[in-house]
């Protein structure tokens, strides 16, 4: 398990605490129960108020624990009879974007999801969950073929943005992203997304342009990452927490800007202290969503899907901004 987070430090002392007091009374055979439930309703106490009370820079942190489930760790969960496909018949298969066909409470649907790793190894098989444009035509495969058969499309976000190395770009990186954005607005089934810990740039965007998007509630989805924004817009990205605060970028504040569709609660502390349990909730909150869908045919569905981004955000004209200056 991972140490602490840095706004976590009480809360693991306490922890430490607790051990040494049991311990102690095991070693010396000293009662001291009255002390030690003091400490455990204080070690409750202190994680709600400190899960209650998180910064967006608290948040994002928790989406970039070493521990957090990854699309993999669910779908085992939300799932029966996975079978992974591979390749985008064009190149190779990116293992940093997994998917195939499952059913969804007996209902065949395609997955596809991003995927990190855990440990250096796997980080570097997975390129760290940053994928190459054959990860994207992979997906959009899955996606095309998913429209051909009437499978709904359910895709996990989790990313750190595609990746932007000097391979990536001769294999046309930004065509590849462009083109599932293009075709993903026109599909004619429905399409459900996820967005799990990190939602980053276009990398994310590319499983993004979908009928629902749902958002675990310690996830952040942005164009760009809180160090990234620092950097260019004060040259430091030793700010990035105020970035995170500036930018809004979390599940809380998306969804009071109607960007995304529902706020996923997730387990006390997040949701890599109990995943089995996080996949509960995650399976009733996609359940929801299919509900919403399922009574509208293909051409009503990519209607609403338009509204949905035109609609999305706020703009205005030249004129009016002048006239308020």
């Amino acid at each position: 398990m991972a140490p602490g987070l840095d706004f976590e430090k009480p809360i693991v002392e306490l922890k430490d605490k607790i051990k040494e007091l049991k311990s102690f009374m095991e070693e010396k055979d000293i009662d001291l129960t009255d002390e030690l439930e003091r400490l455990q309703n204080r070690l409750k106490e202190l994680k709600k108020e400190t899960y209650s009370n998180m910064s967006p820079w608290d948040r994002v942190q928790i989406a970039r624990h070493m521990d957090r489930p990854t699309t993999l760790d669910y779908i085992p969960h939300l799932f029966t009879d996975f079978i992974e496909c591979h390749g985008d018949r064009l190149f190779g298969d990116d293992e940093a974007i997994v998917g195939g066909i499952a059913r969804f409470h007996g209902m065949p649907v395609t997955v596809i999801g991003e995927q990190r790793g855990r440990d250096t190894k796997e980080n570097i098989k997975r390129n760290f969950g940053m994928a190459h444009p054959e990860g994207y035509r992979k997906a959009l495969r899955l996606m095309k073929q998913a429209e051909k058969f009437g499978r709904p499309v359910i895709t996990f976000i989790d990313t750190k943005g595609a990746f932007p190395g000097k391979a990536a770009e001769e294999r046309g990186q930004g065509e590849a992203i462009a083109r599932n954005l293009f075709e993903m607005a026109g599909l004619k089934v429905p399409i459900i997304s996820v967005v799990i810990g990190e939602g980053a740039s276009g990398g994310a965007l590319a499983l993004g342009v979908t009928d629902k998007i749902l958002m675990l509630e310690n996830s952040w989805y942005s164009v760009i990452s809180p160090e990234g924004a620092a950097a260019l817009l004060w040259k430091d990205a030793g700010l990035a927490e105020r970035a995170a605060k500036t930018m809004k970028i979390t599940a809380p504040d998306l969804k009071e800007l109607n960007i995304i569709d529902e706020l996923i609660p997730e387990v006390l502390g997040g949701a890599h202290q109990d995943p089995k349990e996080q996949a509960k909730t995650i399976d009733e909150y996609l359940w929801g969503a299919w509900e919403a869908l399922h009574p509208f045919n293909p051409e009503e569905l990519v209607k609403k899907r338009f509204e949905k981004y035109r609609h999305m955000g706020k703009y205005g004209v030249a004129s009016d901004f002048i006239r308020q200056g």
